[in-house]
């Protein structure tokens, strides 16, 4: 039976095996559902950075051609940006 736009049926989710539940948790309030989800959420450091993270404004164009490249285009922007660095250091 195909159920109509909007309408949902217990046939619209497959039922749940014991393993998704292995990172489930209960709360008791809001605020520890807030605390719980963002500890979750928050990474431990890097053990080797070897990025740092900043805030640059790129031009439309320059951004819609690396974009265009498909997945990855952030590490070839900083592949583009080493080339040029390592051919234009000061001798």
């Amino acid at each position: 039976m195909n159920a109509k736009r909007g309408d949902v049926t217990v046939d619209d989710a497959p039922a749940t095996l014991p393993d998704d539940w292995n990172q489930g948790f209960v709360t008791r309030s809001a605020e520890e559902l807030r605390q719980t989800v963002a500890a979750r959420r928050t990474r431990g450091p890097n053990k080797q950075p070897t990025k740092e993270q900043v805030a640059v404004r790129y031009s439309p164009e320059v951004l819609a051609y690396f974009r265009s490249t498909g997945a990855g285009w952030q590490t070839r922007m900083d592949e583009v940006l080493r080339e040029y660095v390592a051919h234009h250091k000061a001798a």
